[in-house]
């Protein structure tokens, strides 16, 4: 680890996996702005509800569920367990990356077609 933050060191198993600047301070708040918008997505629903019901004039209907979503997004954003959930799950993702070379998104187990 250097004093800079550019990169950080994590133990995971036996290993020690080193976090570049970008998975940081990019990646990692990335997967935390999905998983946010997922525990608040009764306050997304009321948001997006409230916009196609109001048009136009939503910037004056909807600050109060615009403030609820800011809420619980910045309640999660600023959650350190939050945070520290999130990157422990992007190195398990980036280590079985590593070992497989497939991308999360594309590591679905497919059954055989002959059953």
């Amino acid at each position: 680890m250097n004093d800079s933050g550019a990169m950080e060191a994590t133990k995971a198993g036996s290993a020690e996996i080193h976090l570049r600047h970008v998975e940081m301070d990019v990646l990692i708040p990335k997967m935390m702005r999905e998983k946010a918008k997922e525990r608040c997505a009764a306050r997304v629903e009321a948001f997006n509800h409230c916009c196609q019901e109001s048009g136009f004039f939503m910037v004056f209907k909807c600050r109060e569920e615009n403030a609820a979503l800011k809420d619980c997004l910045t309640q999660h954003y600023k959650d350190p367990d939050f945070f520290e959930a999130c990157k422990q799950e992007y190195i398990q993702e980036k280590t079985e990356f590593e070992r497989t070379g497939i991308p999360a998104k594309n590591r679905q187990q497919k059954l055989p077609t002959s059953m």
